[in-house]
This record gives structure tokens, C-alpha cells and sequence, in this order.
């Protein structure tokens, strides 16, 4: 996250595009997200049935892997060049490779802690079970977005469509962005309410209405993605 601010001040500093494959938005958006994202899933897997030692382990490699995303991400913009779905020198194509695979890393720890969340009813207030189920759901669909985006780019990448590749992630990162943070807001919003003195079926009610808003939210983005298509 102090990675993302500090290039938020490169931004006003230096200027220059915001959005586009080579942008100081990049390292901001990637730090802040990822940042928000790795305190979110320490914070919200105390409640997901693991074992000490799985967690930890688990957390250790997605910490590291966020490190590693973020920085290979950085790295690129203060070369000038795109991060993802570079392959015009070898050093590139490393850096690009290097970024999916620890995508698909991401993808992996996840879905892990999302299967456990399923398998045993996570502890906390009246509504955690559910907000903590439905974020890691909703991530879910962030990280399939996200692993579309990088498949459907390589292969126009392969097949020598280079700037058909960067403009072909458009239509779903509206779909990504909005479904990134559900497994902050939707705890957060019944850890919360578990500070008020609304009744358990209040509080659960709240977080099953705020569940379907953000499931609208979801289902508009993908029907928005399929448009752009």
C-alpha cells in the first residue's frame, strides 16, 4: 500500500497517461489492491476452521506472492514498459510469465481458504458465516476474471495481435474491480454491526441484503463484459 501511494505522488510528479498498458496507474492501483487485499484475507481467515500451521503456510506464500506481483509490476513501469502480456524481448516475456504464474498462485491459495470456508461453517457474530462465504465466492470470480483477461491476452500475444492483446482486457475489468473486495466489505460490514445493538436477525438480514447487492453488481458487470464482447 506504501508502495501505491508513493507512486500515486511519481504520478503528480511526473504525469503522463493514466490508463493504457504503460501508466504510473498501474503500480498505484496494483499496490493499493493488493495491499488491501492481503490485510483483508489475514484478517478474514481467522474465522475460516484451519489448522495453525495451514494457515499460516498458506498466508506465507500469499503474502510473498503478493510481493512478488506488485513488484514485477513496479519494476516494468519504471522501465516503460507494459507489465502483462509483454513478450517483445526475452527479460519481458520473463517478467510477464513470472506475473501469471503467480496469478495462478493467487488463484490456488484462494481458492483453498474459500473450500474451507465452505466445508466448516466460519465462527464469529451473526452474519460473518455468510459475509465470509460470499467474499471469498465473489473473489472467486475475480480471480477467474482476472485469469481470463491474462488467457485471452496471450493468445492474441501468440498469435501476433501485440496491441489487440493490451486493449483486449477492457471489457472485463469492470467484472474484476468489483468483485476484488467483497471479502473485506461484506466481514467488515457484519464485524461492524456486531458493535450495535441490532438483534442477531437484524444483523444477519443487513448482510444477506448488502450479499445481494453486491451479487447485482456482479451479475451487471459480467452482462456489461459480454456486451463488450
Amino acid at each position: 500500500m506504501l508502495s501505491g501511494l508513493a507512486h500515486l505522488v511519481v504520478f503528480a510528479v511526473d504525469g503522463g497517461p493514466w490508463d493504457g498498458p504503460v501508466s504510473w496507474r498501474k503500480p498505484v492501483t496494483f499496490g493499493l489492491s493488493f495491499g488491501v487485499t492481503l490485510m483483508a484475507v489475514v484478517w478474514v481467515t481467522s474465522y475460516v476452521r484451519l489448522g495453525a500451521r495451514t494457515r499460516v503456510v498458506l498466508l506465507a506464500v500469499f503474502a510473498a506472492d503478493c510481493v512478488v506481483e506488485v513488484g514485477g509490476i513496479t519494476l516494468q513501469a519504471w522501465r516503460r514498459v507494459p507489465s502483462h502480456l509483454n513478450m517483445e524481448t526475452p527479460f519481458d516475456t520473463g517478467v510477464s510469465m513470472m506475473l501469471a504464474v503467480g496469478g495462478g498462485v493467487l488463484v490456488v491459495v484462494l481458492t483453498v481458504f474459500a473450500v474451507a470456508s465452505f466445508r466448516h461453517r466460519p465462527d464469529g457474530p451473526a452474519g460473518m458465516a455468510l459475509a465470509v462465504r460470499s467474499g471469498f465466492a465473489i473473489l472467486l470470480v475475480a480471480l477467474a476474471s482476472g485469469a481470463a483477461m491474462i488467457a485471452r491476452g496471450v493468445v492474441l500475444t501468440r498469435t501476433g495481435h501485440q496491441e489487440g492483446a493490451y486493449h483486449s482486457t477492457a471489457p472485463l475489468k469492470p467484472l474484476h474491480g468489483v468483485s476484488l473486495h467483497a471479502v473485506l466489505v461484506l466481514p467488515l460490514l457484519a464485524w461492524l454491526l456486531s458493535r450495535t445493538s441490532a438483534s442477531a436477525r437484524t444483523r444477519w438480514r443487513t448482510v444477506a441484503a448488502a450479499t445481494g447487492c453486491y451479487a447485482v453488481a456482479v451479475a451487471g458487470a459480467v452482462v456489461w463484459a459480454v456486451l463488450a464482447y
